[in-house]
C-alpha cells in the first residue's frame, strides 16, 4: 500500500529543512575590529583561531578613533587599540571597558630628527616637532620637555596624523616628529633618521582589548576564550619575529627588515590586567590631563572590567 503523507507532515517537514541553515549559523559570533597588520594578522599568523567555538566576523579601519567610534555605537564588540586612544573615548562615558591588554616595550616610541646638531632634547629648544595630538606622540613630547626642564611653549608642536607627519619630516618641514614602530624603523633604515630619545621612562606604553558592554555581558565566554588565543599569539610572534614580519610585510607592504626591527625592540607580550596596571594607567591619565590630551581628571578604573582571568602571556 502506498503510504499517504499529511499536510501537516509536509508542512513539518519543510520547516525543518529551513531551519536546519539556521540551526548551522547558530554559532555565537564575535565582531571584531582590526587596523591592518594588526589583531587579525596576529591572529592568522600564529594558528591561534583555529577549531574556534564562534564564528569571528572582522571589520578593517584605517585607524583607533573610527574603530572606537564603531565600539561605541555598538557596531562591534571588541577591539584593538593603544592606551591613550582607548582612554580618550572611554573617558567620555563611552559604553565600552578594557579586558586585557598586550605591553610592548616604550622603547618603541621615539622622537626622530635627522639634523647632526640636533643631539638633546634641549637642541629643541625654538624648533618644530610633529606629533598626534591626544596620542602617544603628544604625550611622549610633552614628557619630554617636562623631563628636561624645557617649557612647553619653547618647541612649536604641529599635530599631525602620521601619514601627514611623515611627509612634514622627511621633506624638513618639521625638525623632529614623535612616532612609535615599525615607523621608526622605517626612518631610521631607509631615509637616515636618528631616535633622539624613546619612551622608557616616559611613556605608557600599553594596548588594550576593549569591550562593548553588552558582549561583556551577553558574551564573556567567547571574549574570555579570545584573550586565552591573544595571548597565545603574542608568545608565537615573539620566538617567530621573522616569519610574523614577513607575514606582515605582504599585508602592509611595509619594508621586512623594517618590522624585524621593530618587533625586537618592541618584544610585545600579552599580561595581565591587575591592580598594579590600574595604578600605572591612572599616573598616566593624570599626566595627559597635565599635557593637554585630556580636559579633565579620569577614574580609570570606571573604564576597566578586571574580571576575566589574568592572560598567560609573558
Amino acid at each position: 500500500m502506498t503510504p499517504t503523507i499529511s499536510r501537516r507532515g509536509l508542512a513539518l517537514g519543510a520547516a525543518t529543512l529551513l531551519a536546519a541553515p539556521a540551526l548551522a549559523q547558530a554559532a555565537p559570533v564575535l565582531r571584531i575590529g582590526n587596523q591592518k597588520g594588526g589583531l587579525r594578522s596576529l591572529v592568522e599568523a600564529s594558528g591561534v583561531a583555529k577549531d574556534l567555538p564562534y564564528r569571528i566576523e572582522w571589520s578593517e579601519f584605517p585607524a583607533a578613533a573610527p574603530l572606537l567610534e564603531a565600539l561605541n555605537a555598538g557596531a562591534l564588540d571588541l577591539g584593538y587599540q593603544g592606551d591613550l586612544a582607548f582612554l580618550t573615548v572611554a573617558a567620555s562615558g563611552a559604553p565600552l571597558r578594557g579586558i586585557g591588554i598586550a605591553r610592548p616595550s616604550p622603547a618603541g616610541q621615539g622622537i626622530l630628527v635627522r639634523d647632526d646638531a640636533i643631539r638633546s632634547i634641549a637642541d629643541l629648544h625654538g624648533k618644530r616637532i610633529a606629533g598626534n595630538r591626544g596620542g602617544w606622540g603628544h604625550y611622549l613630547i610633552r614628557a619630554a620637555l617636562k623631563q628636561a626642564g624645557i617649557a612647553p611653549d619653547a618647541v612649536t608642536i604641529n599635530f599631525l596624523p602620521p601619514t601627514d607627519a611623515l611627509l612634514a619630516f622627511r621633506s624638513g618641514a618639521v625638525d623632529a616628529w614623535a612616532i612609535w614602530e615599525p615607523y621608526i624603523s622605517v626612518e631610521v633604515q631607509q631615509f637616515g633618521a636618528r631616535t633622539l630619545l624613546d619612551g622608557r621612562g616616559l611613556t605608557p606604553s600599553i594596548m588594550f582589548i576593549s569591550a562593548h558592554e553588552q558582549a561583556i555581558r551577553d558574551k564573556r565566554p567567547q571574549l574570555a576564550d579570545f584573550l586565552r588565543r591573544f595571548a597565545a599569539g603574542w608568545d608565537w610572534a615573539r620566538d617567530h619575529i621573522h616569519d610574523y614580519a614577513r607575514y606582515n610585510s605582504e599585508l602592509t607592504r611595509i619594508p621586512e627588515a623594517a618590522l624585524r626591527r621593530a618587533y625586537e625592540i618592541e618584544a610585545t607580550a600579552a599580561a595581565p590586567l591587575n591592580e598594579a596596571v590600574l595604578r600605572e594607567f591612572q599616573h598616566a591619565a593624570d599626566q595627559a590631563v597635565e599635557f593637554g590630551l585630556l580636559r579633565d581628571r579620569v577614574d580609570v578604573r570606571r573604564t576597566i572590567e578586571l574580571g576575566f582571568a589574568p592572560a598567560a602571556g609573558g
